[in-house]
This record gives structure tokens, sequence and C-alpha cells, in this order.
């Protein structure tokens, strides 16, 4: 018997839409992340990019619980010397709510390239509005 191994190109990928709206960060970017990465699937492979495609709206209405509003901070750095500029969870969610998930499911992908392409089907939206109509998307309850 033979280990089956998934090609990108014969892997059929699905388009799911996901709901935002009062869901639990960390929680919600757990399950993006697998369908992303594509282990909900039986032929899943690690070296391989099996997933789906997320579109996510609403995402200014996602959940923190607890005080992670004003203690979870979100640290960058400019390259250059005392360049480490870092802002709150409440600050980032009213000037781009969007990077607030998309960062919560880029520390749970692969650090590798593998991981930044995964990442590209990553499509988060602010409102209920999106241009994916097209792609006929199924309803994703998380």
């Amino acid at each position: 018997m033979k280990t089956f191994v998934a090609k990108e190109k014969e892997v059929k990928k699905n388009w799911y839409l996901v709901n935002a709206e009062n869901k639990i960060l960390g929680r919600l970017a757990t399950q993006i992340a697998m369908r992303l990465r594509g282990k909900h699937k039986p032929i899943f492979t690690p070296h391989a990019d099996t997933g789906d495609f997320i579109v996510v709206i609403n995402a200014e209405k996602v959940s923190l619980t607890g005080k992670k509003w004003d203690k979870k901070i979100y640290y960058r750095h400019s390259g250059y010397i005392g360049g480490l500029k870092e802002i709150s969870a409440k600050k980032l969610l009213e000037k781009k709510p969007e990077d607030v998930l998309r960062f919560a499911v880029r520390g749970m992908l692969p650090k590798n390239s593998l991981g930044r392409r995964q990442l590209k089907k990553l499509k988060i939206y602010v409102g209920s509005e999106h241009p994916h109509q097209a792609q006929q998307l199924e309803a994703l309850e998380i």
C-alpha cells in the first residue's frame, strides 16, 4: 500500500463565507486557519496547499474576552533605532478592523512561503458587503 500525496493542482478549493459578528477572536481564527491549511480534508498534505478560500464579513464586530481590548498590544518595528511601535487591540479595531483577525490567523499558519500563500486565500471585509458573489460562497457556521 502506498501513501497518498495530494497535488495542489488536483485539489478542489471551495469558497466559504464566515460571519464574524459576535464571535470570539481566537476561536474564530483557529477554525479559519484550519480551513486555510486544509486540515479538515481527508487528503491533507502538510507540504501542499490543500485548503479553501475564506471570505469573512463583519470583521469589526469580532469580540475579545476579559480586558484584552486594553491589555493586548500589537508590536511592529520601523527598522530604525528606537522604532518600536505599539498599538492596543481597541485602537487597532478602530483604525483597521480587518487587521485584528488577519494577525490572529497569520500567527496560526506556518512561518514560511506556504503560510504566506495560504494567508492570501483569506479575504476580510468590514461590513456585510463583499465582491465575491460570483464564487457561489457556502455559508460556514463557526
